[in-house]
């Protein structure tokens, strides 16, 4: 089955969508030509927050994100009703432009295009959002490692995983981490457990 196969994706004024309980999607955002409105930290620090927010008011957990000055990436896993996604993203959306043009003394200007949405229905597929969400400031030039960039999921994974299975995943989708440090007795996958699916994988990181 081939990539276009396994998913369906949003484009601009499409109504095509999969809406699936307690599976990962991959959604980007863009600015309204491309242009680069989110250009102070204090500009990122207020579209995160704002991401952040309506995750968590609409119960889609946050896998990966990364934020830009023109368009913004994230996977999350969605809630038992998925069709709130375009809910999370009208809430994003209307609440950074009434912020933003507020700070830009800018009434009315559309700050925003359109959104793409994609239902990860394989590993293989989640993995490799995973790892170009990751990598995305990289890809851009805006930093060196995607872990120094502090408007990308990167640098909190690196510290903030919080079972064997977070932690596994996050391998896959970045190979080249270079150590693993874990608890033995965790919720759910065991440290012992997650040191086997490492092995089993053929994954060298120690």
């Amino acid at each position: 089955m081939n990539e276009i196969q396994e998913t369906f994706r949003h484009r601009h004024h499409s109504p095509s969508h999969l809406f699936l309980p307690n599976r990962a999607y991959m959604v980007t955002a863009g600015t309204l030509g491309k242009q680069r409105y989110f250009d102070t930290p204090a500009k990122l620090d207020l579209l995160l927050s704002l991401l952040f927010d309506a995750c968590e008011r609409w119960q889609w957990n946050l896998q990966a994100w990364a934020i830009l000055q023109n368009h913004y990436h994230f996977v999350a896993t969605a809630p038992e009703d998925a069709s709130t996604l375009g809910t999370v993203i009208a809430s994003i959306h209307s609440k950074t432009a009434v912020r933003l043009n507020k700070l830009d003394d800018t009434p009315g200007r559309k700050v925003w295009f359109q959104y793409w949405d994609t239902c990860l229905t394989h590993e293989k597929s989640y993995l490799a959002r995973l790892h170009y969400v990751h990598q995305n400031p990289v890809k851009h030039g805006l930093a060196e490692d995607a872990e120094a960039y502090p408007w990308c999921s990167m640098g909190w994974f690196m510290k903030e995983a919080e079972s064997g299975e977070e932690a596994l995943a996050l391998l896959k989708a970045s190979p080249e981490m270079d150590l693993v440090i874990s608890d033995m007795n965790m919720e759910g996958m065991s440290g012992l457990d997650l040191l086997k699916e490492i092995r089993a994988r053929d994954l060298d990181t120690p």
